[in-house]
């Protein structure tokens, strides 16, 4: 069994026959797809035709790399863990632009060491598993990291009854189409359109430090990559098992305490800087301009701090319900609406008891408050917007995506959170490094299809 692709390997021809006559599959009802690669590539490699055939479809796309491929090249120069980084973004934004990428940036070869770590981090990711497809490497793959990830997915889609894919990497090269530990009864073929083969060879040569020479040839050569220039990618399927109750123990309920946000307002005018941060204006413009209906109607703006994206919701609003657990938040929110001339659209709720005001709300905005509270406080509030809103409501999601020690959750968390609980199709999703904001209606219509444009 070698590792080496400079090796010729099993020549890519040889597996032509196997490969044509597998059965086909699909994705099913799966309304989450996870792609785990061990090293920056593997994705590519072993999953980049899905990537890219999920690009345009309305599904959750989330692709997890493992480790920072740091020892591909024995003696390379200590940047190589950022050249590869870069590569697997270039990949990904080039095979599924809307797709979420973690690097989890454990040390390459490592894996055996970090298995808890890595196990925990997929099991925050997936999620409930119901709706959700895992791809990862297939553990029988032979080379450690892709074994040790493979197990830990396998382990993971056991417990949270995601469906499970494997993908081959170095199969093709050790193995022959006779090998007796090849499970090909439970190989599948998933079918590729020519741009997404295309946009597969693409992604794969975007990794350009394992498939261009370096200093000697390269890390992955022309025949070794032929063996992934198909129109059909190959996946051995598990079948899915429905988890036992308590298999995946939620996040503590640790929400902080309302006491936290009087402080904090009490020693500052404007404690995250919405009035003054670029970053903040910025954020409120792709907030603003991502909501389908120029008026807003009745808004619901949960956490509303001191009312600086509340003036602009007001504007565009027939009324703006702002609430906050703040008493002095709520009064600068008050005076901020008074000196711009629109506090009489503007109704203020004190909510350090929990309780939300009742609808019905035509819009409903959670920007930047999810993650101060515990998991099962954010499922009771998620869950219970959808009987708020009226007919044709909308509910837009927005949260900061950098860790913050004192929080409870991470923004990725919350929008976990809404995309399993809120029940309402997603009409859009941005996703960037600094934050994460999503749009759900009732009305799934797109704006062009709303005026009446397609």
């Amino acid at each position: 069994m070698t590792f080496d692709a400079r090796d010729p390997g099993t020549d890519p021809r040889a597996w032509d026959a196997l490969v044509a006559r597998l059965p086909s599959t699909h994705t099913g009802d799966a309304t989450h797809v996870v792609v785990v690669a061990p090293h920056p590539d593997d994705e590519s490699l072993g999953a980049g035709g899905l990537l890219a055939s999920l690009a345009r479809r309305s599904v959750r796309v989330d692709v997890v790399v493992v480790t920072d491929g740091a020892a591909s090249h024995p003696g390379a120069p200590g940047d190589l863990a950022d050249v590869r980084a870069q590569e697997v973004r270039d990949a990904v934004a080039l095979l599924c632009p809307r797709a979420t990428l973690t690097l989890l940036g454990m040390p390459d070869g490592g894996t055996s060491d970090r298995r808890s770590d890595v196990t925990r981090r997929l099991h925050d990711i997936v999620g409930d598993g119901a709706r959700t497809l895992l791809v990862a490497p297939w553990r029988g793959d032979g080379h450690r990291d892709h074994r040790v990830v493979g197990e830990v997915c396998a382990e993971v889609a056991e417990r949270t009854g995601a469906r499970l894919w494997e993908y081959p990497v170095w199969m093709w090269h050790w193995a022959t189409p006779d090998s007796p530990s090849l499970p090909t009864a439970a190989m599948r073929a998933y079918p590729l359109r020519d741009r997404e083969v295309v946009l597969k060879a693409r992604a794969i040569r975007t990794h350009a430090s394992q498939v261009f020479d370096a200093d000697g040839p390269p890390v992955l050569h022309g025949r070794f990559l032929t063996a992934f220039d198909r129109d059909v990618e190959v996946f051995i399927e598990t079948p899915r098992r429905t988890p036992a109750a308590g298999d995946r123990p939620e996040p503590e309920d640790s929400t902080m305490p309302s006491g936290y946000f009087e402080e904090l307002h009490g020693r500052k005018a404007d404690p995250w800087g919405f009035a003054t941060r670029w970053y903040e204006e910025r954020k409120r413009a792709v907030t603003l301009s991502a909501l389908p209906e120029r008026d807003l109607g009745r808004v619901l703006e949960i956490g509303c701090s001191v009312g600086v994206l509340t003036e602009q919701l007001a504007a565009r609003a027939t009324a703006v319900v702002a609430t906050d657990v703040s008493a002095t938040a709520l009064e600068r929110c008050r005076a901020r609406l008074e000196d711009a001339g629109l506090a009489d659209r503007l109704a203020l709720v004190d909510t350090s008891d929990g309780a939300l005001p009742d609808g019905p709300f035509d819009t409903v905005v959670l920007s930047e408050v999810g993650y101060y509270l515990g998991h099962a406080e954010l499922v009771d509030l998620v869950s219970s917007l959808p009987a708020l809103l009226a007919d044709g409501g909308t509910v837009l999601a927005c949260h900061w995506r950098h860790p913050v020690q004192d929080y409870p959750l991470s923004g990725d968390d919350v929008q976990d959170v809404v995309d399993r609980h809120l029940g309402l199709p997603e009409l859009v999703r941005h996703v960037e490094e600094d934050f994460t904001l999503t749009v759900h209606a009732r009305d799934s219509r797109s704006v062009a299809r709303r005026e009446g444009l397609v």
